[in-house]
This record gives C-alpha cells, structure tokens and sequence, in this order.
C-alpha cells in the first residue's frame, strides 16, 4: 500500500500507483482519480458522465510497462454534486467510482487527515499535454467558502491545475500522505492563478463511508463535541456565540481569552456547538440553516480552526505531542515542544481547560511559543484566577504591549526622522508626479497620539502592569497597515526626490562646463541673447525649491545654443579651427593663403595674405609663428587629431586638446583644452587665459605688448 497505507514509502519522483486516469464513454480525459480500496475510486462529481452506463479507470502507475484499462461505473449513492449557497460559495463535487474488476491492494492509499494551511502539496493530473500525468507543485494556503475547501498557489505559473487534473489526489510533500483531491484550477480577470482542494475532512463529511479508509485522529476531542442536548434554543448564549464565531472567521485578533465555568450549561453548549461548526467533518447539513439556533452572526465557516484539545487532566508534553501529530511533524523519538518550535509551524488552536491541566504554565509555555510563530489562539479557562491573570499578561496584554510600542516607535520614525528627510527633500526640488503626502502625515501623527493615550490609559488602569482598560482598546491591525502605508510612501517620496536633486546638480555642472567652452568659443566677445539663456537656466538650479523640469528645459535650451553657436562662428569645427566661417579651411589656419573665410579671423584684413601666417602645410614660414618648434605640426594644429603643437606649443596632452584629442572643436566636453586652460608647461596661456608670461596676449584678449591684439581685436602695435 503507497504512503498512508502502511507500506513502504514511494520516491517523490515515481508516478503514483494510485494515481487513476479516468476517460468518458467517448475516449477523452475526463479528470483524475485516487484508488482508495481494490475497487473504489475516489473523484470529482464533475468528472462522471452520469449519462454514461461505464467510463474507464487507467492506472498508469500499475507495475510493468502496459497501462491497465478498467471499467468503472457510479456509486449511485456516493454522488455529491457541486452546489453553490446564497453567496456562491461551493459545496460537495466528490464521487465513487466501482471498479468492475478489483486491482492489488498495494495500489491503493489511505486518506489522512492533517492541519492544510502553509503546506507545500503535490498533485499528480493528466492535462492533454501530458496525458501519461504530470506533478504539479503548490502550496495550501487557507480556508475558501463555508465547505472548508483551501486554495492552493502554484509554485510557479506553469503548475496551475489545468483540466485533467480535477480529482486529482493532493499528497502532502513532508510527509507524502495524501491530504485532499483538486477540485479545479482557476485564472481570475486579473490573470492570477490558483486551484481548490477539499480537503479529507470535507470529503469524510461528504462520504461518510470514507472513514473506513482514512487515518489520522479527528481535529477535535470527544469532549468538545456538541451533543443531542446542545440543540435546545435555551442552551445558546448569543452574544458569546457571535464572539466565538468572529474569532473562528478571523476577526483579526491573535488570541483570545474567555472562561466558561463548569456549570454554565449555556456557554458550555454555545462553546460545543461553535467548535462543531467550525469543524469540516463534524459540521453536517443538519447542523446550520436552523432558524432557532442559527441567529445571525453565530454560525462559524468550516475549516475556522484547525485542532480543538480538551486540556483537563492532560500534560503540557501530551497536548504538545496532540499539536504535533495534526502537524505531520515527523521525528517522534525528540519532544514534541522541541519539534514544533524547529517546524515554525502555524494554525489555528482551540484550548479548552487550560487551568485544569496538570501542569498549567507548562501549556502557557507552549502556547507562547506558538503564538511567538504567528498561531492563532482561542483559550478557554474555568476560572478567572491566577492561571487566568497569568495567561492574559503573558498572551494577550503582554504581547499586545510590546506589539503597541513597536508601532509607536514605528510611527515615532514616520513623524519624525522620516518626515524630516521629506522636508528637505522638498525644500531643494519640487516634486513632481508625486502625490501629496501632507495626509498621510495627518494620519500618522493622529494614530501616534492614540496609541500614547491608549498606553497612558493601560499604565493608569493597570497600576504600572499593563492591564487593557474597560472597552476596545486602539486597533493595532489597522494602524500597523497604516504605518506601512505612510512609511512606504514617505520613503518612495524621498528617493524620488533625490533623484531629482541629483539630476538638478548634474544639470549644474553641465551648464557650467558648457559656460566656460562657449565663453572660450567668444574670445571675449559678448553675446546678450546666449547670455540671457544661462541666466535663466543659472537662476531656475538656484531656486528653492528648484523645479528641476524647467531647469532640465532652460539647460537644453543653452546648451543647443552654444552648440550651435560654436558650430557656426566658433572656433570649434570639425577638422580644424574653422569650417565656412572658421579660422581656417583645408590644412591651416586660413584659407589658401590666409586666416580666415568669409567672416572669419580674417580676409582682406585676416591672419595672412600673401605673407600670412599659413604655408600650404606650416602654420609659420619666415616670420610666422613658429618653424622647428612653431605651431605646426603635420598638417593641422596637432597631431593626428589632436590640437598639440609639440613641446613648446600650444598645447600637446595637455594643451588644446583632452587626451584624446578635440574631435570636433578646440576642447573636451568643457574647454578649449587641459583641465584648466591652454596652456602646457610653456604654453599660450594661464588658467583661464591665452596668454602666459611670453605667450600671445593678456588674460582676455589675443594680444599684449607685440601680441595677436587688443582685448577684442586681432591687431596691436605691430601685430598682425
């Protein structure tokens, strides 16, 4: 027999012998099926063609190389379709199927009742693109609708149950016990994706035969099960039943305290029949929908709890051992408490008794820790005494104290250091396509001042001990939701407006950087148009706060025209000082025989004529510039593509050109040349200047003494 029947253990990774293929009267796939007993298939109501005398079981996991092919036929009185209620919650869709002839017994597997949510499940279908079967991966996560069925994820998008897969059993991965069969595999309009099992206790109630093939004890004790006597109208305390049926809804609160003295034949029924109701097997048509003891608000969805221990007379180690066995937790040879602390195992609990157990704080101890691991906690005591006081300081207001001042230094960090960084933030750049956040800030602040009114009223109350006072005290769900709202808001807030400061500060250094290429460009000429550009785009990074977009727009403006302009009448130009209207032409600094073009640096009064500065190929001849170490070199200013004039020249690695030479002008991405200037270690000028001590002119101008000129002129004395 496979896992959960007794027999020895299956490899994760072989195809499970009771996996069932089952195929209509017509051939196709019809779904899946689970071979329980040598003749009973456990499927989907959905899957069987009641119009069909026979369908046809496959068992694709049989030994040997062939397929086995067996007729199956309804159980006429194992046939639950699916329903939906009022609310279009599902119910029931499981079936039996008879095998007309029987299979070994070593094929079948055995039902097991486990605690479902978080479980990481495997299910073994047959979509029509693997129709040999296909595991698919996934991992329980809760309680769906009020027949207790738990949605499953998929472990990835691929692995969604897909038809085929319906009836399909669900194996539980730890363990291999088979724990549900797959009802369906859904995509929402919002293209999420997801698949339901009912779970072996919703099946049991479905198909009470079944518990002859099912193990594992029931989720809930024998003495907290409702009784013949439980139904009287009497016997329900109403608004105990509706607190207990909110907790098992999950109202939001972890834990929950209430005593129930022995003789309180009403609370004690209410408390039997909340736990029945909530339970998937035990809760049966008859036992809802009772216009008498069913008030609104009082009936619990199935599946509300997971294990319900009756604590009277019993060990902490035996209650331990109780949680641990509906966990699935293996290793039973190391103490349960050490076993389900490894595990961090989640569920919901029910403890009734906690005061009559045989060693009371030993069962505080365990219920601590599973409270620590984000277990959810009905206890129920006799009496309001020591045990009582002790198990709400230390489960309840304890926790919730320390809860409470987490979030209030959670929201001390939102309003203060938090904020503060928005502040500055918003005080350099505005924001922009970011959403206020002034109301956020409100609701911080307003939940902040709750919080401390609500810890001075508990000190107050309590005498310094934490006591909740009288009424519901602050809902720490909502304003922990809120603080992660705010926080993370305030904290996109904040990065998106240090990506605009440090967009703002890069759009600075470009305008500077374009500023002193263009003023080089000039020569120290004036030109009032450009010059209103980057006034405007200088003053716009200035302001505060700066709005960057209008900065990023009056930057662009400048910089294209100083592009343009250094293109057009500057000294930068492709392969030389100037292209139409540049210094020079071809190979020199002018034309055939001179400087300039058409209204460049020269013409009929430009840098040469007939015994200008240029040769064909020297920028100097006898009287020129330069000759062995004058300004020319091969052909151009520099070498290859450099503006360099050699040692003494204008400039070599560190003269006109970067490194890597000008490309298209005179300077690198900022200037004229090097880092500061023109100038090399001889060269034409000082930092920011042509001229150096003996070089071509003063700071601003071409010409000194005998230089090129005046300050906006080419000539001087006996300049050219």
């Amino acid at each position: 027999m496979a896992a959960g029947g007794g027999g020895p253990a299956v490899s994760p990774m072989a195809t499970p012998s009771w996996a069932v293929r089952i195929r209509g009267a017509d051939g196709e796939i019809a779904g899946a099926g689970i071979l329980l007993t040598p003749q009973w298939v456990l499927t989907c109501a959905h899957v069987v063609d009641r119009t069909a005398d026979v369908m046809t079981a496959e068992f694709v996991g049989a030994a040997g190389h062939g397929v086995p092919a067996v007729p199956a036929r309804l159980e006429r009185d194992a046939y639950v379709p699916e329903t939906l209620d009022a609310d279009g919650d599902p119910s029931g869709d499981v079936a039996l199927l008879r095998l007309e002839r029987p299979r070994p017994v070593g094929e079948t597997v055995r039902l097991h009742r486990l605690s479902a949510p978080n479980r990481e499940v495997r299910m073994y279908g047959f979509p029509y693109e693997h129709n040999g079967g296909i595991w698919f991966r996934a991992t329980a996560v809760g309680v769906c609708g009020r027949d207790g069925q738990v949605q499953l994820i998929p472990a990835s998008p691929g692995e969604l149950a897909s038809p085929g897969c319906s009836g399909a059993g669900v194996a539980d991965s730890d363990t291999g016990e088979v724990i549900g069969m797959v009802l369906s595999g859904q995509e929402d309009r919002h293209g999420n994706r997801f698949s339901f099992m009912s779970p072996v206790e919703t099946i049991v109630r479905h198909l009470p035969r079944l518990d002859l093939v099912t193990t594992g004890p029931s989720a809930v004790d024998p003495q907290l099960r409702s009784t013949a006597d439980d139904i009287l109208p009497e016997l329900l305390d109403r608004p105990f039943a509706q607190r207990l049926a909110a907790w098992l809804r999950d109202d939001g609160s972890q834990v929950k305290i209430s005593v129930v003295r022995h003789g309180d034949a009403a609370r004690e029924a209410t408390l039997r029949r909340a736990i029945t109701l909530a339970d998937r097997e035990l809760r049966t048509p008859v036992s809802v929908d009772r216009a008498s003891l069913d008030p609104p608000g009082t009936v619990p969805s199935a599946g509300g709890h997971d294990l319900a221990v009756y604590a009277e007379g019993r060990t902490s180690a035996g209650i331990a051992e109780r949680i641990a066995e509906r966990l699935g937790l293996p290793h039973p040879e190391e103490a349960p408490l050490d076993r389900i602390r490894a595990a961090r195992a989640v569920l919901n609990l029910v403890v009734v008794g906690v005061d009559e157990a045989v060693d009371p704080l030993g069962v505080l101890d365990l219920l601590d820790v599973l409270r620590a691991d984000g277990s959810r906690l009905l206890l129920v005591l006799r009496t309001a005494g020591d045990c009582h006081r002790r198990a709400r300081e230390r489960l309840l207001t304890g926790p919730e104290r320390a809860r409470r001042a987490r979030l209030v230094e959670r929201l001390k960090e939102i309003t203060g250091p938090l904020a503060e960084d928005l502040r500055e933030r918003l005080a350099a750049v505005a924001p922009q396509g970011m959403r206020p956040l002034d109301s956020d800030l409100v609701a911080a602040h307003a939940a902040l001042a709750d919080l401390l009114r609500a810890a001075g009223a508990a000190d107050q109350d309590g005498e310094g001990h934490g006591e909740a006072a009288p009424g519901p005290g602050p809902d720490l769900a909502r304003y922990e939701r809120l603080a992660d709202r705010v926080g993370g808001r305030l904290t996109a807030g904040v990065a998106a407006l240090d990506r605009l400061r440090d967009r703002r500060d890069e759009l600075a250094g470009r305008l500077r950087s374009y500023q002193v290429m263009h003023q080089h460009s000039l020569r120290g000429e004036e030109d009032p148009a450009v010059d209103g550009l980057y006034l405007r785009a200088h003053t716009l990074l200035r302001a505060r706060p700066c709005d960057v977009r209008a900065a990023e727009a009056a930057v662009d403006a400048y910089t294209r025209r100083v592009d343009g302009h250094t293109g057009a009448t500057g000294p930068a130009a492709r392969d030389g000082y100037g292209a139409r209207d540049g210094y020079g032409a071809r190979d020199g600094h002018g034309a055939r025989d001179g400087h300039g073009a058409r209204d460049g640096h020269g013409d009929g009064d430009g840098y040469g004529s007939g015994d200008g500065r240029g040769v064909r190929d020297e920028h100097g001849g006898e009287d020129g510039r330069g000759a062995g170490d004058g300004h020319g070199a091969r052909e151009v200013h520099g070498a290859q593509d450099r503006h360099g004039r050699g040692d003494d020249g204008r400039g070599a690695r560190d003269g006109y050109g970067a490194q890597d030479g000008h490309e298209d002008g005179y300077g690198s991405g900022a200037a004229y040349g090097p880092r500061d200037g023109y100038a090399a270690r001889d060269g034409d000028g000082p930092r920011d200047g042509y001229a150096a001590r003996d070089g071509d002119g003063p700071r601003d101008g071409y010409g000194a003494r005998d230089g090129y000129g005046a300050r906006d002129g080419y000539g001087g004395g006996d300049a050219s």
